[in-house]
């Protein structure tokens, strides 16, 4: 008996020590992100600390569109990069969207996501959990949204005037996966026959679906990447 609780007081001290082991937390202050540094890490490396300058913690711009434009959804992103949230596990974009644009079905793999809307009357703007249930809302200026991690979101600019949204994600490096991109982008060519299969539809769709796919030039650029990271086109 004595051995037996022995060994369960062993076991529970060795499983708790590998979650205490790991610590997701920053061990310092802060960690501003050094992008000239040729060193390869899960992550940016840090800048010495007393090179460290209030710039490092801020970004000019967000006020205006920018970054990369999909023409054919109808919407550009901005990533806000501040070299001073490295390894903090937060990233930003601004996210413009035109009157009758798309930010067409993807998830985030790493992060949980938070919209402010920031411009716009008529913002569709929802997401599916993992039982295919449907929870979205109408958004106008001031409205925030927050999407769960993993899980398939959209938005639609139901609106006659251009939509500004401002996005939280909860991962310095997000990722992000559209999933027409998935089934029908040339650079990712599953079977035709599996995609028929799958949409319950026959190849000669698939071919059509996927040769307009092949026609027009998509990028996307959502912060693929945080501080000093590099933006991701698909």
């Amino acid at each position: 008996m004595a051995a037996a609780s022995m060994l369960l007081l062993v076991a529970t001290l060795v499983v708790s020590h590998g979650v205490d082991a790991f610590d997701p937390n920053p061990l310092q202050d802060f960690c501003v992100a050094d992008t000239e540094s040729e060193v390869h890490v899960n992550g940016v490396p840090c800048k010495d600390p007393a090179t460290v300058v209030p710039e490092d913690f801020f970004f000019a711009g967000a006020d205006k569109p920018g970054g990369t434009a999909s023409r054919r959804y109808g919407y550009s992103s901005l990533p806000v990069r501040i070299p001073g949230l490295n390894t903090l596990g937060v990233s930003h974009a601004r996210v413009d969207v035109a009157p009758g644009g798309i930010f067409p079905p993807h998830y985030h793999p790493r992060a949980s996501e938070t919209a402010l809307v920031l411009e716009g009357s008529s913002v569709y703007f929802g997401f599916l959990d993992s039982g295919n249930r449907l929870f979205a809302k109408v958004l106008r200026k001031g409205d925030v949204f927050a999407v769960p991690q993993g899980l398939v979101h959209f938005l639609l600019n139901n609106g006659t005037a251009p939509a500004v949204l401002y996005a939280t994600l909860s991962s310095q490096n997000p990722g992000m996966v559209l999933l027409a991109d998935a089934l029908f982008a040339p650079a990712t060519p599953l079977p035709e026959e599996l995609l028929a299969r799958t949409l319950l539809t026959d190849r000669r769709t698939v071919e059509e679906i996927r040769a307009n796919f092949e026609r027009r030039s998509l990028l996307s650029g959502f912060l693929m990447a945080g501080p000093g990271g590099v933006s991701h086109a698909s």
